[in-house]
């Protein structure tokens, strides 16, 4: 009698290392529920500069060179929430510039740039087409117990960091003043992302998606405003010479708050480009 064959499941995963579980996959596939606290300046930029950061298909939006610089500190799991047993694994940091623009007439935010501590979120980041790097992102911390931090209350003051490449590249304080029921304009829009991936054989076209990301369940805690001051070192045009476009050249309000989002996937925006 001839044995019968055994047939297994090839190595699979949503993202690289494919295994016979599929288990092993640095990224697992979304939803990926997000909880976190910001640091927020808005500021602005020379509108002509921001427009060089804009994918065809993206325009400045009514108020050109309006941007914002964002630090973020998060925790994340899927649904199984198997992510939250291991403090390493959910936890990281972050930090993005985000521009004004506008898609058909729909207002969104684009990205030109982000930073963030953890392998995790950088394969992530790419899979959506976000231009993330690694750098070091240090933040206040809010205290519930003794006098090293603040209690968000007027008067207090929230410090955000990032470094890269052993550089000091951007600083931010925000002073509290006042709560607010309104967050930041950019938190509230659509983020849109350029899907990349280079070809491997010379024949094949590259990857290139226009893409938008789609959230859900989003819930803010208490915002609060304040008086802000944004410093790009130095070092910034060391590390990166076209972030120097994106230096201020006026300083907005600050903020500081908490928000949870579950990231359910990306809509493609342009049908024409290359799949």
């Amino acid at each position: 009698m001839l044995d019968t064959p055994v047939t297994h499941a090839p190595p699979h995963g949503y993202t690289l290392p494919i295994s016979p579980s599929g288990r092993e996959a640095l990224v697992q596939a979304p939803p990926w529920h997000f909880s976190g606290e910001f640091i927020w300046v808005d500021y602005r930029v020379d509108p002509e500069r921001a427009a060089r950061f804009l994918p065809p298909g993206l325009t400045l939006g009514p108020d050109a060179g309006a941007a914002a610089a964002a630090f973020s500190r998060w925790q994340w799991c899927t649904d199984s929430r198997a992510e939250l047993d291991d403090p390493y694994q959910c936890q990281f940091s972050e930090f993005m510039i985000l521009l004004g623009s506008v898609h058909n007439g729909r207002p969104v935010a684009r990205c030109p740039y982000a930073w963030v501590d953890h392998a995790v979120p950088l394969v992530r980041g790419w899979v959506q087409g976000m231009p993330k790097q690694l750098g070091t992102v240090r933040m206040t911390t809010t205290v519930v117990a003794g006098c090293a931090g603040p209690r968000m209350a007027p008067g207090e003051r929230y410090t955000a960091t990032l470094a890269a490449a052993d550089r000091r590249i951007v600083d931010a304080r925000v002073r509290l003043t006042r709560l607010t029921k309104q967050p930041p304009v950019f938190n509230t829009l659509p983020l849109v992302h350029t899907r990349v991936f280079p070809a491997w054989d010379r024949v094949d076209p590259p990857l290139q998606q226009l893409v938008a990301s789609r959230v859900t369940d989003v819930e803010y805690g208490p915002i609060w405003q304040g008086e802000a001051e944004l410093v790009f070192g130095s070092d910034a045009s060391a590390a990166n010479p076209d972030l120097a476009a994106l230096l201020p050249v006026e300083i907005g309000t600050g903020y500081v708050f908490g928000y949870g989002e579950t990231l359910v996937g990306g809509d493609r925006l342009d049908r024409s480009t290359t799949t």
